[in-house]
C-alpha cells in the first residue's frame, strides 16, 4: 500500500486540533512507516483521537451542537467498529437526552404562556422531564378531561443558543469529516442554520403535526399523537407509549427490527404524498414501536414542505441509474444541477460510483448493515479510489439538502437496525419516476 503524502497527513492531524508534536510523529509512521507501524494503525490513532476530542464536546453542549450531535448519532454505524463501540453509548444518549431544566423554570414559562392559571389546565403534571433534547424538554401529565398528555417546553433562550453553538459547529465540520469521511458536513451545518427559526417556532411545529395526524388518521402501520394544545413556547400532544428505537438498535429482535426499518421507510417516504410535508429529523429518538406492530412517530419541528410531493426527478434518475443507462443519468443530473455544467465527468465512471449504493434497490429483499455501510464511507473517502475523485465533483442543490439529510440519515438507522426489507417495493409505491 501506498504512503500517504507527508502534507495530507500534517493538516489531518492539524484539522483534527491534536498537538503540533502528535502531527509530526503522525507524518513519520506515514512517511517512513518508522518501527514498523503501518499507515493504518497511525490513522487509526489519528482518528481515535478526533473522536474523543468530537463525541465529548458534543455530549457537554445543547443547543445547535446537541442538535448536530443527534444528527450524527444514525452516521455512527459508519464508524470502524473499534472505534464506534467506545462512544454508541454517548451517541445514543444525544438522540433523546439532556440535562434537564429545573422545575421553577418550567413552571415560568408554563405561567408566561398558558397563563397564571396553568396548573387548572392539568389534572396532574410531571416536574420530572420525561425527555430533554435539544431545543426543549417533554414532560408527563394529565389533561383536564383525563387524557395523558406530552408537554413540551422550550428552553429560555433556546434561540440565541442555537446560533452559537451553529458557530462552533460549523469550525467542527472538519473533524466529522475526518470520522465521516464520505458525509458532506458543509449542507447538514448550512440547512441546520436556516432551520433555526423554524424548529423554535412551535406554532408551526405543531401546524405540521396536525397535518400528518389528519393525513395518518386510522392508519394501520402509524401512529401520530393530535396536538391538544399550543401558545408561545408550550406545545402539548396526546401521550404515547412505545419501545424506543434505540432500544430496538440495542436489544430488538429481528423482526422488529425488520418491522421498524420497513415502517421508517414507508413513513418519510408517503409523507410527501399524503400530507404534502418530509419529516426531517429520522433519528431513532423521534420514533418508538408499539407491541402491535405500529410505529409512533414524534417531534415534528423539522419538516421540508413538498405540497407536489417527492422531486420526480429522483425516481427517474434512480431508475435510470438502475437500468445501467449512464449517458441519462449524467444528463438528469447536469440538468438539476448535481453536476456543473463546466464539470467533464465520464458517465459510466459516474455510474460505478453510484453503483454499489443501488444495491437495496436491485435486490427483492436487501439487508442493511454497519459492514455495509462502512464500506461505502471507505470508498468515497480513500483518495486512492477511483469514488473519491468522482465524488468530489458532484454538487449538492439547495432544494435537496433536506432531502438528502433524510435519505442519510434513514439510511443509517436502517444499518443501525440491521433492518431486512423489500425496499425496492416501497420505492415503488411512493418515488414518482421509479418502476
Amino acid at each position: 500500500m501506498t504512503d500517504l503524502p507527508r502534507r495530507a497527513v500534517t493538516r489531518t492531524v492539524k484539522l483534527a486540533g491534536l498537538p503540533i508534536g502528535y502531527a509530526g510523529r503522525a507524518t513519520i509512521g506515514f512517511g517512513k512507516r518508522i518501527g514498523g507501524r503501518p499507515a493504518e494503525i497511525v490513522a487509526a490513532e489519528v482518528q481515535a483521537r478526533t473522536a474523543e476530542q468530537l463525541f465529548r464536546v458534543l455530549g457537554e453542549l445543547k443547543g445547535g451542537a446537541m442538535k448536530f450531535g443527534q444528527a450524527m448519532s444514525v452516521f455512527e454505524a459508519a464508524l470502524p467498529e473499534n472505534l464506534a463501540g467506545p462512544y454508541r453509548e454517548t451517541l445514543t444518549r444525544l438522540q433523546e437526552a439532556a440535562p434537564p431544566l429545573p422545575s421553577r423554570t418550567v413552571h415560568a414559562v408554563l405561567a408566561r404562556e398558558l397563563g397564571p392559571d396553568w396548573r387548572t389546565l392539568f389534572a396532574s403534571f410531571d416536574d420530572k422531564p420525561a425527555a430533554a433534547a435539544s431545543i426543549g424538554q417533554v414532560h408527563r401529565a394529565v389533561w383536564a378531561d383525563g387524557r395523558e398528555v406530552a408537554v413540551k417546553v422550550q428552553y429560555p433562550g433556546a434561540g440565541e443558543a442555537l446560533l452559537a453553538d451553529l458557530n462552533q459547529i460549523g469550525r467542527m465540520g472538519r473533524l466529522i469529516s475526518l470520522l465521516v469521511p464520505g458525509l458532506d458536513v458543509k449542507p447538514l451545518v448550512a440547512e441546520l442554520k436556516a432551520r433555526v427559526a423554524e424548529e423554535l417556532d412551535y406554532e408551526l411545529e405543531a401546524r405540521s403535526q396536525t397535518a400528518f395526524h389528519d393525513a395518518y388518521a386510522e392508519d394501520p402501520d402509524f401512529v401520530i399523537p393530535q396536538v391538544i394544545d399550543q401558545s408561545g413556547q408550550v406545545l402539548v400532544s396526546e401521550w404515547v407509549d412505545g419501545t424506543p428505537l434505540s432500544r430496538i438498535i440495542a436489544k430488538g429482535t429481528q423482526e422488529q427490527r425488520n418491522r421498524a426499518g420497513l415502517l421508517l421507510a414507508r413513513f418519510l417516504f408517503s409523507g410527501p404524498e399524503r400530507a404534502g410535508l418530509l419529516h426531517a429529523d429520522p433519528h431513532p429518538g423521534n420514533f418508538r414501536l408499539l407491541d402491535d406492530g405500529r410505529l409512533v412517530v414524534l417531534d415534528f419541528g423539522a419538516v421540508n414542505r413538498l405540497a407536489l410531493g417527492l422531486p420526480e426527478p429522483i425516481g427517474r434518475l434512480l431508475q435510470l441509474a438502475v437500468d445501467g443507462d449512464a449517458e441519462a443519468v449524467l444528463a438528469g443530473l447536469r440538468e438539476e444541477g448535481f453536476v456543473k455544467r463546466s464539470i467533464n465527468l465520464d458517465p459510466e465512471r459516474l455510474l460505478d460510483y453510484l453503483a454499489p449504493i443501488l444495491d437495496p434497490v436491485r435486490a427483492d429483499v436487501f439487508r442493511f448493515d454497519r459492514a455495509w455501510l462502512r464500506a461505502q464511507a471507505t470508498r468515497v473517502a480513500d483518495p486512492r479510489s477511483p469514488a473519491y475523485s468522482t465524488g468530489l465533483q458532484l454538487n449538492l442543490p439547495p432544494e435537496y439538502l433536506l432531502i438528502h439529510r433524510v435519505t442519510m440519515g434513514a439510511i443509517g438507522v436502517f444499518c443501525q437496525l440491521r433492518a431486512e426489507a423489500a425496499w425496492r417495493d416501497e420505492l415503488e409505491s411512493w418515488l414518482p419516476g421509479f418502476g
